[in-house]
């Protein structure tokens, strides 16, 4: 059985090829630079995965990498965690080219965005000195670019939701105009799948998309035409870049580093070449949905709650890129601590109550949880606008609000969260049925003299937002 290398396996995009390539008689080798954030999903037999960790930022890690893979997928993408992530993104192709020439790879496919215009934004730059990185590797290399991607819990569709949804008029952006080609999510894993050991496709670049090439402002109104939504958009002729940047983030859910990107690469027209698109169809036999037809599939993955990957299980969404392991011990000393228990009435329903905090459920509390987001917002943290991917399932490594799972065992009947809010300190939050009572504890480690500010300021609302918390998470009231 062929072994395929998957990088960017807790990604958006990874997370979901993992199932595609298992499925098509292929043992998917998984790379993660923590492996306590990797869950394996449902239905995959154990002998089909392998989860290794490695990180292409510390070439200590790279010998992880087994020798006899046949294949890899190169999904890592930075999308501005940091100011300098293109010589980050640099230097992971760098480090993956040179670890993957060690091994029997024989070929590479690589997901990049679509470049057709000489002036490229800083994001879309980047992706493309990727794809010449990897190109000169002596492995055969096959490059697939895409535009928006069209599917649950893609940052993009994320964003054309919560405008839609939260704006019934739409003051814009002068880019809201300009053209581009999105694609299903489907349809993506399909062409990275298809695309696999096709000799016809070696050391070529190809775009993908549907067929139908809009503007962002035919998007949007797509969108609400599908949703039954009546909208008005008027577009402004002048908004600077950072204006546009604030407008995405204050009123959509993404943090601000992705919504700068995201505008630099909307001013760009982002359009098929249709010779390449033709090639790469008729090579692996797919053809991508429409954009209607890939919303209406979208809205009912999200409908029936299947979305199997979100930009927010990235750490993109954090306030930093730190592994998990760094917070999975809650420390003791020189900590404030707030503990509290109440009886339950009943366990399974209890568990359903503390696996299902946040989100559209609440945080039973949720007048002044409700402030705290607003003023993270305000300081650029994540606010209360994350959600959760799944109303009652959580895994390590999920976001949940300004919240990060950092340990979820039901049937241990405990959960541990590390606070992604803008904090002068580290918090964490933890849940524990124990002996008939549901336990609660914030832990909170200041850093310096406004750290222990910070918490006196906030003593007096302890009691009213986890008083009240423990006793509607243990009694449904």
């Amino acid at each position: 059985m062929k072994k395929i290398l998957l990088t960017g396996a807790t990604g958006y995009i990874g997370k979901r090829m993992i199932s595609v390539i298992a499925e098509n008689g292929y043992k998917v080798v998984c790379c993660s630079r923590d492996v306590s954030r990797f869950s394996k999903p449902d239905g995959i037999k154990d002998d089909l995965i392998e989860v290794i960790e490695v990180d292409f930022l510390k070439e200590e890690t790279l010998k992880n990498i087994p020798y006899d893979i046949s294949g890899a997928y190169y999904l890592m993408h930075s999308m501005s965690t940091s100011d300098d992530y293109e010589e980050s993104e640099k230097t992971c192709a760098q480090n993956f080219v040179s670890a993957i020439e060690k091994t029997q790879c024989e070929h590479i496919i690589y997901l990049s965005g679509l470049v057709n215009q000489k002036e490229l934004s800083k994001h879309l730059n980047s992706r493309f000195n990727v794809e010449k990185l990897l190109i000169e590797c002596e492995i055969a290399v096959t490059v697939l670019r895409a535009g928006i991607i069209i599917g649950s819990g893609s940052a993009s569709f994320e964003i054309i939701r919560d405008l839609v949804e939260k704006l019934p008029v739409m003051i814009t952006p002068r880019w809201l105009n300009t053209k581009c080609q999105p694609i299903g999510i489907a349809n993506v894993l399909d062409f990275l799948i298809f695309t696999l050991f096709k000799k016809e496709t070696y050391h070529k670049s190809f775009d993908i998309g549907c067929d139908n090439v809009l503007t962002y402002k035919e998007i949007l109104m797509g969108y609400a035409n599908v949703r039954g939504l009546k909208r008005s958009i008027f577009i402004l002729p002048v908004m600077t870049p950072k204006l546009s940047s604030y407008w995405l983030y204050f009123i959509t859910s993404t943090s601000y580093n992705l919504a700068s990107s995201l505008v630099g690469s909307m001013k760009i027209e982002v359009v098929c070449k249709d010779e390449s698109l033709s090639q790469i169809k008729k090579i692996t036999g797919v053809t991508p949905f429409s954009y209607r037809e890939a919303l209406e599939r979208t809205m009912a993955k999200i409908q029936a709650n299947e979305i199997l990957s979100s930009w927010k299980d990235s750490f993109i969404s954090s306030r930093n890129d730190s592994s998990l392991k760094e917070y999975i011990e809650v420390p003791h000393f020189g900590c404030f601590k707030d503990v509290r228990s109440a009886k339950y009435d009943d366990k399974e329903k209890c568990l359903d109550r503390v696996f299902g905090v946040g989100g559209n459920n609440g945080w039973y509390g949720q007048g002044l949880w409700k402030i705290r987001g607003y003023m993270d917002v305000l300081v650029g943290g994540p606010g209360l606008r994350r959600g959760r991917t799944h109303p009652l399932q959580l895994h390590e490594g999920d976001a949940l609000d300004f919240w990060r799972v950092i340990y979820a065992n039901r049937e241990e009947g405990k959960l541990i969260l590390f606070a992604e809010m803008k904090l002068p300190g580290e918090a964490w939050l933890m849940f524990k049925l124990y002996k008939g009572k549901l336990w609660q504890k914030a832990v909170f480690r200041p850093r310096g003299l406004w750290g222990r500010l910070y918490w006196y300021s906030v003593l007096p609302f302890h009691g009213l937002i986890f008083k009240g918390m423990v006793r509607k998470l243990a009694i449904d009231r």
